[in-house]
Order: structure tokens, then C-alpha cells, then sequence
């Protein structure tokens, strides 16, 4: 988040599940002078008396299930309470995480540590056997992740799939040949996750069942 001396907008991120939003709307106009509804083609947008501005963005598509309400507000929060399962699957170079989950929580879940090596400044013959290595042990990460997943994934059925942590890795993972049934289905939005874990695992279900709130303030 931006110094307010540099003189920039101050931008925070906040993850409210559905049943919350009414709630933490009505703190959003107390504390910034009221607020006014705005739907555009990126989502929910609420314009304070004060300047400060947030975008709200429901967690999956409505796919002819809308929510229900009187406003714009009341049938995103609606539709972010529908009990929709998202398989989730996080990779990075030390570890992992697949599961699948349901309004916040993990139905199924497995996390575990895998060691890929960080690219080196090194040259010559050494770069050459360091980067072979490194593509050896990520080749392993692939193969342990997609045999970890597929159980998890095939136990507990899911429409939508929630990639997160290193993009590169874990496309390779939904490419390996066991996981090829569910790299076909709708991903929502992208997580940026640390190290996978199993407590960053279920934030991360939590994460991806909530509304995706942006809030802007002026500088």
C-alpha cells in the first residue's frame, strides 16, 4: 500500500463473504460519508461522500443463478452465498495444496513440501547442470502435485477450478495428463498465496468463496 506522502491512492484488498456484506457496506458509509451504488462491466463500485472508492467483485459468474435483492448490493451478497464447490489447487517451489471447498470451507484437502532450486546468475558448464537439476526437481514437483490432487479433486466433485501461487508451476501441474478432466473447467479468479500450507490452504477457501473488495482512497 502506497505512503500517503508519495502523494498516490492508497489501495487495500479485502476478501467478505456474503452473508457479511450488508455489514461491512454499512461500516464503509459510516466511516467515508455515505456511498452511492455504481454497476459497471468490472463489477459493484461504491462512491463515497469523501473521495474513497471500492469495487466489488463477486467470487464466481452468475451462470444462470443471480442473486436475489432489491439493489445491486443485496443480489451480489446473494449470489456470493450460494453454496457453489471450487476445486482450489496452490503451487509454489516448496510446497503445495489442492482441496476443494464449499462457502469458505475444505470438504477435502492435501498439502505438502516439494524443493525446486532458484535460478542462478551462474554461467558456463555449472549454469547448464544447476538449470538441468532445476528442471529435474521441477519436473518431480509436477508429477507429486498431480498425483497428490487427482484423489483429492476425484473424491469431491467441483465446477469451478481456483488456481493460485506460482502461475508457471501450477499450469504445469493442470497440464500433466492425470488432471487434464479439470484444467477444462471455468477458473475464477488467480490467488497470490504464500508458500502453500494447510492453514494457507483454508484461507485461501475462505478467500475464493468471499466477495473481492478493492478499496481506493485518494491521496
Amino acid at each position: 500500500m502506497p505512503s500517503p506522502a508519495t502523494g498516490q491512492p492508497s489501495v487495500r484488498t479485502a476478501f467478505v463473504p456474503g452473508h457479511r456484506l450488508q455489514g461491512w457496506a454499512e461500516r464503509f458509509g459510516a466511516s467515508h460519508g455515505g456511498y452511492r451504488l455504481h454497476d459497471d462491466d468490472d463489477g459493484l463500485r461504491l462512491r463515497a461522500g469523501d473521495g474513497t472508492g471500492a469495487l466489488l467483485q463477486a467470487p464466481w459468474p452468475v451462470d444462470g443463478r443471480p442473486g436475489r435483492g432489491s439493489d445491486g448490493l443485496e443480489r451480489l451478497a446473494s449470489l456470493a452465498a450460494q453454496p457453489r464447490r471450487l476445486g482450489l489447487l496452490l503451487v509454489r517451489r516448496g510446497g503445495y495444496a489442492a482441496g476443494v471447498a464449499t462457502e469458505g470451507r475444505l470438504l477435502a484437502s492435501k498439502a505438502g513440501t516439494r524443493y525446486v532450486q532458484s535460478r542462478t546468475a551462474a554461467g558456463g558448464q555449472s549454469q547448464q547442470r544447476f538449470a538441468r537439476r532445476r528442471a529435474n526437481q521441477a519436473d518431480a514437483l509436477v508429477d507429486a502435485v498431480a498425483a497428490q490432487a487427482e484423489p483429492i479433486f476425484a473424491a469431491a466433485g467441483f465446477e469451478y477450478l481456483v488456481p493460485g501461487g506460482d502461475r508457471s508451476l501450477a499450469e504445469l501441474v493442470l497440464a500433466h495428463p492425470s488432471l487434464r478432466p479439470y484444467a477444462t473447467l471455468p477458473r475464477l479468479a488467480y490467488l497470490d498465496v504464500p508458500e502453500p500450507r494447510a492453514a494457507v490452504l483454508k484461507k485461501a477457501a475462505a478467500d475464493a468463496c468471499s466477495v473481492r473488495i478493492q478499496v481506493t482512497e485518494p491521496a
